[in-house]
């Protein structure tokens, strides 16, 4: 079931800057949420650095970026020290998150069937409804390229 169009779940979840994150307090501004198999590996380096070389354009219109995963918040430290990443990565330990996005379940790697982290994105208006939803995003490397020209209008 695709999630434009409906109330983004809100969660509440630890930040790799030590504080606790939810929805609720980006009240008002869009938040592109993305979330990510595994710190430190190639895909997801290309993205998370796609999105750090955005970063000035979507910070200057008003937008927030959170990258979630399952890694700990010691795992995104290195991974935020490591690519000078300039956003906010939220620990999903126990995929209540990733759950209720859509972005945990049964997948393809390798033709094989797994279990896992879907890698997809969302953008939720400052309403709180969710615009825009990559349910699974194939090219890591050119998605942040997407998101932003979505962003741009």
């Amino acid at each position: 079931m695709a999630l434009e169009g409906t109330i983004a779940p809100d969660f509440s979840l630890a930040g790799s800057d030590g504080t606790q994150h939810s929805l609720k307090q980006y009240a008002g501004k869009t938040v592109v949420i993305y979330f990510y198999p595994k710190d430190n590996t190639p895909g997801c380096t290309k993205e998370a650095c796609g999105f750090r070389d955005n970063y000035k354009e979507l910070t200057d219109s008003g937008v927030v970026v959170l990258g979630v995963s399952k890694d700990s918040i010691a795992a995104h430290s290195k991974f935020i020290t490591n690519y000078s990443l300039p956003f906010v990565l939220l620990s999903d330990p126990d995929l209540s998150m990733m759950q209720a996005y859509e972005a945990f379940g049964e997948k393809v790697v390798c033709g094989k069937k797994t279990t896992g982290t879907i890698r997809s994105t969302v953008v939720v208006g400052p309403d709180g409804i969710i615009i825009k939803q990559w349910e699974k995003v194939a090219k890591a490397d050119q998605h942040p390229e997407q998101v932003m020209a979505f962003l741009r209008g």
